[in-house]
C-alpha cells in the first residue's frame, strides 16, 4: 500500500510539475543490458540526489526514450525499472539556468535470472485504484470474487448496486452503460444481467468505472460508463491458465475456463474457452390492493406467490491475433461469441380475496420458457504512431449479431374458493424470436502538443436493425388458434453518427484542465405490425404503426483540477448524457408471468438527457470526498400500471418524469498494518421524481445511505483472507421504494504448487441478507412485493497459471467501435 501512496504522491508532484512554465529538461534512454534492444513502457524516476525523494515519474516511448520537462535547478539522480530486470541508478547529475538541459545516456537494465526461464507471475495490485476520471478495481486481488459472476463482482464494486431484476445503478442513478474491453455490450436490462450471470469472476481482470466519462466514449449512460476488462496476454512466450470452480447454493453450480496466450516480437495471440452451468431458484411474493379510481377503496386483493428455477449453460469463447505491421503499426482481429440454452420455469399461485379478505377465487399458473441465445461478435482494428511523440490514429470495425428463440407455454387454471375447477384451463404458447445486426466503425486521432497538451477528435457511424416477429397461439378444445391480439412483428433501425473533439493541458503551476465536445445525430425507424380488434365488423383487422425520430445534440464534457499542495487536490468535472431506450425495451412483446401479471415494452419511449456535476477532493491520496449533482429530463423508469377492469398488473418502461439528485460520496483506502488493509465507501444521496404515472401525478423522494466495506488480510505462507459486505437504507427505484438490504462476504485463499496455483474458498452473503423488499402506492396502484434470490452460496475454486517468457510492460488492449449499441441489446431473462 506504501507503494500505492507513494504513486498518488509522484502523480500529483508530476501534475504540478507538469505546469510550470520554465526549468530544465532531462533525457535519456534505457535498454535491455543483455540483448541491446530498447525497453518501452519502462518506469522511470527523478529523484533528488541529496535525500532520495520523489521529484517526477516518466514512462519510456516505444523507442525507449524518456524525459523530464520544466525540472527546477538543483541535484538529481535517475532510476530506471521494467518488469523482469533488475532496477538501476544513474550517476548523480546537476541542472541549472547556465547548463539547461542534460542528458544521462543510456542505462542498461540487466534481466533478472528468472526472467529467462519460466517464471510465475503473481499478481499484486491493490484492490482499488483511482485515477482523474476514473476508479479501476482490479478484480483478480479480491479474494471472495472467487466462483462469482460478473454481476456479483459489480455488486461489490464502490458505489454499484444491482436491484432484484439484475438492474446496475452507480451512486443511485440508473442508465449505467456496460462496456466489454472498452466497447459497449449492446445489452440492457434483465438480458444485460443474463450475460454477466453467465460471465465469472475469473473470467475479468478489472472494472474501470467513470461517472463522467470523456467526450472520446459514446455520450450514452445516464450514471456514467462501466468498463469490464477481460483477461490477455502482456507477456512475451506462452502463457495460460486453468481454473475450475464449484458454487453451492440451492442448487449446484460449475464454472470452467482455460486461456492460452503467445507473444513474440511480431505478433500476440490471445484464447479463451469457458463454460458455466448456473441453476438457482427465486420466490416472489406479491401483494396487490385493487382500488377504485374516485374514492380509493379496495375493491380487491391479489395475494400472489411464484416459484422459479432457471437453468442455463454458457459457452463462450474468444480468440485473437495482434500483428505488428512495422515498429508503429499494428493490425488486430478479435472473434468472440457465445451459446446459451436455458431453462426458466415459473409455478405461481394467486389467491383472489374480497375487500373484507374473503376468499372468492383461486388461480394456478405453469410456465416455461425454452430459450437459445446466440452470439458473434467480429472487430478489426489498426493502430499506427505516426511520429515518437505519440501522435497516432486507431481505427476500429465492427461486426455484431444476436439471435434467440423463446418458446413461452403458459397453462393457466381457475378454481373457486373451495378449489373446485371453475372453468377448463387455457394454455396461451408463446414464440418470441430476437434478430439483431449491428454494423459499427470509428476513427481516433491523437495529437500530442507542447506544453503538455493533448488534442483528440474522432468519428463513429453505427447501424442497427432489429427484427423481433412475436406469435401468439391460444390452445381451445384442443386446437391451437392464433391469438391476433397479442402477436406482433416489430422491426427498428436506428443511425447514429458522432464526432468528437477533446483537448487537455495545464493551465499554470497547479491548475490543469480538459475540456471536450460531442456531437451525435440519431436517425431511427420503427415499424409494428399486428392485429387490432374492430368491434363495428367483430374481428380483427391488420394493422400498422410506425414512428420516425430524427434528432442531433452536443454533449460537452469539462474537467478542471486543482493541486494546491502535495496533500489537497481539488476536481470539477461537468458532463451532459443520453441514454436511449434499450430496442427490447421499445418492442411490445408481451411476457407474461401469469393470466394477471406480464411484462411489456413500449415502442413510444424517448431518450432521456442529464446534466451531471462532480466536485471532489482527494486528501494524501487515500482519503477521497465527492458532492455530486444531476439533473435529468424525460428519464426512463420502470412502472407499474393496472387495467381496474381486469385486474390485470403490467410493467413497462415510460418516459414518466424529471428527477433530480444530489449526493455526498466519501472513498477511503488504507493501509492498517502490514498485513492488514482496509476500503470504505460510503454514499449518501436523494433522489426525487416528479411527473405523471397512469395519468395520475406522483411527487416522490426518498434519501437513501450506503456503506460498503472490504478488509484484505497477508499471512505467511501464501495466505490470505477477506471480509466485506455492504448495507443500503431504504432506497427509491423508479417509483418502487425498495426496503434495507444487507450483505456479508468472507473468503480465504491459499497459494499452492510454488505459487503456480492457488485455491480459494468463499462464503457469499452469510446471513442470507441478500432479500428485495418494496412497495409501490401512487394512484390506484397499491403493491408490496418481496423477492428472495438464490444469493447465500460456498464456492471453491482452483486456479493453476503456467508460463514461460519475460512480461511486456504495457498492452495494446482496446475496444472497439461498437459500444452504446450493443449496451441497449438484450439477451435472455
Amino acid at each position: 500500500m506504501k507503494k500505492i501512496f507513494s504513486l498518488l504522491a509522484a502523480t500529483s508532484i508530476a501534475l504540478c510539475s507538469f505546469a510550470q512554465s520554465g526549468g530544465s529538461k532531462i533525457t535519456g534512454s534505457i535498454q535491455d543490458g543483455g540483448i541491446q534492444k530498447v525497453i518501452d513502457a519502462a518506469s522511470v524516476s527523478l529523484l533528488n540526489a541529496k535525500d532520495s525523494s520523489l521529484v517526477k515519474v516518466a514512462v519510456t516511448d516505444k523507442a525507449g526514450n524518456f524525459s523530464f520537462e520544466n525540472v527546477k535547478d538543483g541535484d538529481y539522480l535517475v532510476l530506471a525499472t521494467s518488469i523482469g530486470h533488475a532496477k538501476t541508478y544513474s550517476n548523480n547529475f546537476s541542472v541549472n539556468g547556465e547548463k539547461p538541459l542534460a542528458n544521462v545516456g543510456v542505462l542498461q537494465l540487466l534481466q533478472n535470472e528468472k526472467s529467462l526461464k519460466e517464471v510465475v507471475v503473481s499478481s499484486k495490485k491493490p484492490l482499488i485504484e483511482r485515477k482523474l476520471d476514473r476508479t479501476i478495481v482490479n478484480v483478480d486481488a479480491s479474494i471472495t470474487s472467487a466462483g462469482s459472476t460478473a454481476l456479483e463482482v459489480l455488486e461489490k464494486a464502490p458505489g454499484v448496486t444491482v436491484d432484484k431484476d439484475g438492474n446496475i445503478s452507480l451512486k443511485g442513478k440508473s442508465g449505467v452503460i456496460i462496456y466489454l474491453d472498452g466497447r459497449p455490450s449492446y445489452l440492457g436490462g434483465a438480458d444485460l444481467a443474463n450475460l454477466l450471470r453467465n460471465m465469472t469472476s475469473d473470467q475479468l481482470e478489472q472494472l474501470e468505472i467513470m461517472t463522467n466519462p470523456p467526450a472520446k466514449f459514446d455520450a450514452a449512460g445516464n450514471a456514467g460508463v462501466i468498463n469490464i476488462k477481460t483477461k490477455k496476454n502482456k507477456q512475451f512466450g506462452y502463457n495460460g491458465s486453468l481454473t475450475s470452480g464449484y458454487t453451492q447454493g440451492r442448487y449446484a453450480r460449475f464454472n470452467e475456463s482455460f486461456g492460452f496466450n503467445y507473444r513474440n516480437s511480431k505478433f500476440n495471440f490471445f484464447s479463451t474457452l469457458n463454460y458455466n452451468r448456473n441453476h438457482r431458484g427465486q420466490e416472489l411474493y406479491i401483494v396487490r390492493n385493487f382500488r377504485d379510481a374516485n374514492t380509493k377503496n379496495i375493491k380487491s386483493i391479489f395475494d400472489q406467490e411464484s416459484r422459479m428455477i432457471n437453468e442455463s449453460h454458457n459457452y463462450s469463447a474468444k480468440v485473437g491475433v495482434d500483428y505488428n505491421l512495422s515498429k508503429r503499426s499494428t493490425l488486430g482481429v478479435v472473434l468472440n461469441g457465445f451459446y446459451n440454452p436455458s431453462k426458466w420455469q415459473s409455478s405461481t399461485n394467486t389467491m383472489i380475496y374480497d375487500p373484507a379478505h374473503v376468499l372468492t377465487d383461486q388461480t394456478t399458473a405453469f410456465s416455461e420458457n425454452d430459450e437459445k441465445w446466440k452470439n458473434f461478435n467480429t472487430n478489426v482494428n489498426f493502430r499506427t504512431k505516426l511520429d515518437s511523440a505519440g501522435q497516432e490514429i486507431t481505427a476500429d470495425l465492427d461486426y455484431i449479431s444476436y439471435k434467440a428463440t423463446n418458446i413461452q407455454p403458459l397453462t393457466s387454471t381457475y378454481f373457486d374458493n373451495a378449489g373446485n375447477l371453475k372453468q377448463a384451463p387455457d394454455v396461451l404458447n408463446a414464440t418470441l424470436p430476437t434478430n439483431i445486426k449491428i454494423y459499427s466503425g470509428k476513427v481516433d486521432y491523437t495529437l500530442p502538443l507542447k506544453n503538455d497538451a493533448k488534442f483528440e477528435a474522432g468519428l463513429k457511424t453505427s447501424y442497427v436493425k432489429t427484427d423481433n416477429n412475436a406469435l401468439y397461439d391460444s390452445v381451445k378444445t384442443g386446437y391451437s388458434v392464433l391469438d391476433s391480439a397479442r402477436s406482433n412483428h416489430f422491426i427498428y433501425d436506428e443511425n447514429i453518427n458522432a464526432a468528437y473533439v477533446n483537448y487537455s493541458r495545464p493551465l499554470g503551476k497547479k491548475w490543469s484542465a480538459q475540456f471536450g465536445l460531442r456531437l451525435e445525430n440519431t436517425y431511427a425507424n420503427g415499424i409494428s405490425k399486428g392485429y387490432a380488434y374492430n368491434s363495428a365488423m367483430d374481428k380483427f383487422e391488420y394493422t400498422e404503426t410506425t414512428f420516425k425520430r430524427n434528432y442531433t445534440q452536443l454533449f460537452p464534457t469539462a474537467y478542471i483540477q486543482y493541486s494546491a499542495n502535495e496533500k489537497n487536490q481539488f476536481v470539477i468535472n461537468y458532463g451532459r448524457r443520453i441514454k436511449r431506450p434499450d430496442y427490447e425495451n421499445m418492442n411490445p412483446f408481451v411476457n407474461f408471468l401469469d393470466r394477471y401479471t406480464f411484462e411489456q415494452g413500449n415502442p413510444n419511449l424517448s431518450p432521456q438527457f442529464a446534466h451531471n456535476i462532480e466536485l471532489s477532493h482527494t486528501f494524501k491520496g487515500f482519503l477521497i470526498t465527492t458532492i455530486n449533482y444531476t439533473a435529468t429530463n424525460n428519464i426512463i423508469q420502470q412502472v407499474l400500471e393496472q387495467n381496474d377492469a381486469t385486474n390485470e398488473t403490467f410493467v413497462k418502461k415510460a418516459n414518466i418524469a424529471s428527477s433530480k439528485q444530489i449526493g455526498l460520496t466519501v472513498t477511503a483506502n488504507k493501509s492498517i498494518t502490514k498485513w492488514w488493509t482496509g476500503n470504505v465507501y460510503a454514499n449518501v444521496y436523494n433522489n426525487h421524481f416528479k411527473g405523471l404515472v397512469n395519468n395520475e401525478p406522483i411527487s416522490i423522494g426518498v434519501t437513501t445511505f450506503i456503506v460498503q466495506l472490504q478488509q484484505q488480510f497477508k499471512f505467511k505462507k501464501g495466505w490470505s483472507a477477506e471480509l466485506s459486505g455492504f448495507y443500503r437504507s431504504k432506497g427509491l427505484e423508479g417509483v418502487i421504494y425498495i426496503k434495507p438490504i444487507a450483505q456479508v462476504n468472507a473468503g480465504v485463499s491459499k497459494q499452492v504448487l510454488k505459487n503456480k496455483g492457488s485455491i480459494r474458498l468463499n462464503v457469499r452473503d452469510i446471513f442470507a441478507g441478500g432479500v428485495f423488499r418494496g412497495y409501490s402506492k401512487y394512484g390506484t396502484v397499491d403493491a408490496v412485493f418481496k423477492n428472495v434470490n438464490d444469493s447465500r452460496a460456498v464456492s471453491l475454486s482452483f486456479s493453476y497459471r503456467f508460463n514461460k517468457g519475460k512480461l511486456k510492460a504495457g498492452s495494446n488492449k482496446r475496444g472497439n467501435s461498437a459500444s452504446e449499441e450493443q449496451e441497449r441489446v438484450k439477451s435472455g431473462n
